[in-house]
C-alpha cells in the first residue's frame, strides 16, 4: 500500500561513516549507482530493506532494519565488494504465510507446503535439496544453512523456478524463515 511505502526510508552514502553525497529511497531501487557513484554506508530511518551487491536485486543480499550501517562491508560480509548496488523494500505482511517448496528446479521432485519457519529442510522433510518454490502468501528468507545461517535469499509472492538464477551462483537451501517483524 502507499502508506507502507511512505513509512519506509533508507539513505545511502557514497563513503563509509555516512560521508559523501547521499540519496534517500523509500521503495525499490534497481540501481543505486544511478544516483551515487558508489554506496559504502547506509542509514535506515524506518522500515526494512534487502540490500544487494549487484544491480537489479542480484547477488549477495542482506536484510537491514532501522539503524545505522557505517560500513557496508560488515553488513554484506563481502571481501571483494562493499558497495550496495540495489535495494528492495520489504513490506509489512499481516495474515497467513504459505509456500510450496520443491526438491528440484522447475517445481519437480518432492513437494511440501510450509506455513511456518523451518530450521532444517533436511531434518523436517528429509529432502536433500530445495531448488524451486511457489510463494502464495507472505514474505520469506531462505538461508543457505540450517538454523537460519549463511547467505540468504528474499522471496515474496510469486513462482521461483530456479534459485540459481538469482545471481548467487549455486545455492543450496538449508532453512526458511517468515518475515514477520514489524519493520
Amino acid at each position: 500500500t502507499t502508506s507502507a511505502i511512505n513509512r519506509c526510508q533508507i539513505i545511502f552514502y557514497e563513503d563509509r561513516n555516512f560521508h559523501g553525497r547521499s540519496h534517500e529511497i523509500s521503495g525499490d531501487c534497481p540501481d543505486v549507482t544511478s544516483y551515487l557513484s558508489s554506496c559504502r554506508s547506509c542509514r535506515v530511518e524506518s522500515g526494512c530493506f534487502m540490500v544487494y551487491e549487484r544491480s537489479n536485486f542480484m547477488g549477495h543480499q542482506m536484510m537491514v532494519r532501522r539503524g545505522e550501517y557505517p560500513d557496508n562491508q560488515r553488513i554484506m560480509g563481502m571481501s571483494t565488494s562493499d558497495c550496495i548496488r540495489s535495494c528492495r523494500m520489504i513490506p509489512m505482511h499481516k495474515g497467513t504465510f504459505r509456500m510450496r517448496i520443491f526438491e528440484r528446479e522447475n517445481f519437480v521432485g518432492q513437494k511440501y507446503e510450509l506455513m511456518d519457519d523451518c530450521e532444517s529442510i533436511q531434518e523436517r522433510f528429509h529432502m536433500s535439496d530445495c531448488q524451486s518454490c511457489n510463494v502464495t502468501h507472505g514474505h520469506w528468507l531462505l538461508y543457505e544453512q540450517p538454523n537460519f545461517e549463511g547467505r540468504m535469499l528474499y522471496i515474496r509472492p510469486g513462482e521461483y523456478s530456479n534459485f540459481n538464477n538469482m545471481g548467487l551462483g549455486t545455492v543450496k537451501i538449508g532453512s526458511i524463515r517468515r518475515i514477520m517483524e514489524s519493520c
